[in-house]
């Protein structure tokens, strides 16, 4: 596989976006929930009129991965307020980082992942830090060798199914690629 290519997102690409987050959520969960819960789902987080927003927030940033001019996945990171839980301006948010399922063990999502690495370490953040769905083990084991631990848990409403989040973090250093683990500490959850 040649190398893909990734550029931020803007506006002019929530077309993309939105079918592409669709997509990529119904391969990644559908099979492990239930439908009306996981369209429920879709329809809101994945709406143009809520993707217009969070691709207008100025703390927010998408990128595009694209192999021969098909997009293949995304990723979505937050820092200051746009944040999903406690709001560390030392800290930056890997919200979203999904790949086409046709990619899957392709290292895609580990190309997204450097590209969420870069920015924290361009932002000078302290770590990175996301919420994986505890029943998604493939993501939770990519995160672990990865270097992420896990410091606490979050609720997650997927329709109607309130489900559990493993939060995960990894300490951002200047010099490294990839950066070692913060020690097991916890961080106040709001």
């Amino acid at each position: 596989m040649t190398t893909p290519e990734i550029n931020r997102a803007s506006i002019d690409d929530l077309e993309t976006i939105h079918l592409l987050g669709r997509r990529t959520f119904l391969e990644a969960f559908a099979k492990d929930n239930k439908e009306e819960d996981i369209h429920q789902y879709v329809n809101e987080a994945f709406g143009k009129e809520q993707l217009t927003k969070e691709l207008t927030n100025p703390e927010s940033e998408f990128y595009l991965t694209s192999l021969d001019d098909q997009s293949i996945g995304y990723l979505k990171v937050n820092y200051g307020q746009a944040q999903t839980e406690k709001h560390d301006l030392h800290a930056v948010e890997i919200e979203r980082i999904y790949v086409s399922e046709a990619y899957y063990g392709k290292s895609v999502g580990k190309f997204l992942f450097k590209k969420a690495f870069e920015i924290a370490q361009s932002r000078k953040a302290s770590y990175i830090w996301l919420g994986v769905w505890e029943k998604n083990l493939r993501a939770i084991q990519f995160y672990y060798k990865h270097g992420f631990i896990a410091f606490g848990k979050h609720s997650f409403l997927l329709g109607k199914d309130l489900q559990t989040d493993i939060l995960m973090q990894l300490e951002v250093t200047p010099s490294s690629s990839i950066a070692k683990p913060i020690k097991n500490e916890k961080r106040d959850q709001t």
